[in-house]
């Protein structure tokens, strides 16, 4: 595979030289009231901004059941730019974006939020980093509008993730940025079941840039992802890049075992010392039976997590399946 810098090279010689081609991606769910604004966006940003190459929009609708799809279609056979992926049902918040993304023929990918909230505007500057040679130019997010109880659950998460993931995590990072054609192809070649995009980012390395952006308010419905898919996400990543949830069960169970143990002989050598006026009672019995059937169902379900994301790689199931595809030669 030739490297980056030397493609750009290539591409810069001579007057007849093949425009290159941006592939923007725009994942969208129920998202009737926004593509169309989000679709004219990204054309004025590319036609004004990027006039010297050329792109696609390639939507990937996660079987949305307002009148997303129609509104895509209308848009598509107005723009044979515009392109169209209908999923068979809905295939979660990692997998059908991820996939869009292995769907462009771009030479550099963009992911585009249908909501604005990863601004096209910021195309220019993306592309501009990517000529100058990175393969990877990462939008970090400085601030965004949100309620306390997320921006906590967001700083514990990262947190957390900079302590147990062997891979370095990038923070704030939301997955918008520009990602050159090298980069699709090895992600492609990873063959992912449970693709958690953020982490594989970190995971296949490269020279990074990095561009700060503060990250507007939605500006057409609300969001589709609530508060359990954020840690269903959460859980995805935890256990993808670290073991250390396994290795802190199995050090509780020692720890509560010698515990146990410990307290065991104080109550038995006290009873032998005070046999007539010591007395044990049933609430210490029932305490420590709570307290070890509450460790048990943390440590089944922590396994639970791993055996599922064992059994993912194992089935070979596709990321997606398609039901229909419009403007793909």
């Amino acid at each position: 595979m030739t490297p980056l810098r030397d493609r750009v090279a290539k591409n810069a010689e001579g007057p007849g030289r093949r425009r290159k081609k941006i592939g923007i991606v725009t994942p969208c769910y129920n998202e009737q009231d926004a593509i169309a604004v989000c679709s004219a966006h990204v054309r004025e940003v590319m036609e004004k901004k990027l006039a010297g190459y050329d792109y696609e929009h390639v939507f990937i609708d996660n079987c949305s059941n307002d009148r997303t799809v129609s509104i895509l279609k209308e848009i598509a056979s107005r723009d044979r730019r515009v392109k169209i992926i209908v999923n068979s049902r809905n295939f979660g918040q990692s997998r059908s974006p991820f996939y869009g993304m292995l769907q462009t023929d771009g030479d550099a990918v963009v992911p585009i939020t249908a909501d604005l909230q990863t601004p096209p505007e910021l195309i220019p500057d993306l592309v501009a980093k990517w000529e100058s040679g990175y393969c990877m130019v990462i939008a970090v997010r400085k601030g965004m509008e949100e309620g306390i109880f997320l921006q906590l659950a967001r700083r514990a998460f990262y947190r957390i993730m900079a302590r147990l993931s062997k891979v370095e995590q990038i923070k704030n990072f939301m997955g918008f940025g520009l990602f050159d054609r090298e980069v699709i192809e090895i992600l492609r070649a990873l063959e992912e079941p449970e693709p958690y995009f953020r982490g594989l980012v970190s995971e296949i390395g490269f020279d990074k840039a990095f561009i700060e952006y503060d990250q507007p308010s939605r500006k057409h419905g609300r969001s589709r992802h609530s508060f359990l898919d954020l840690l269903e996400l959460s859980m995805l990543a935890l256990t993808t890049y670290s073991k250390a949830p396994l290795t802190l069960m199995t050090l509780t169970g020692l720890t509560i075992s010698t515990l146990s143990l410990a307290t065991g002989l104080v109550y038995l050598v006290l009873k032998l010392i005070y046999w007539d006026t010591f007395p044990v009672g049933i609430i210490p019995l029932i305490l420590a039976t709570f307290f070890f059937a509450a460790v048990q169902l943390i440590a089944l379900g922590l396994i639970g997590e791993y055996v599922g994301l064992v059994l993912h790689y194992v089935r070979h199931f596709p990321l997606v399946i398609e039901k229909e595809r419009v403007n793909f030669d």
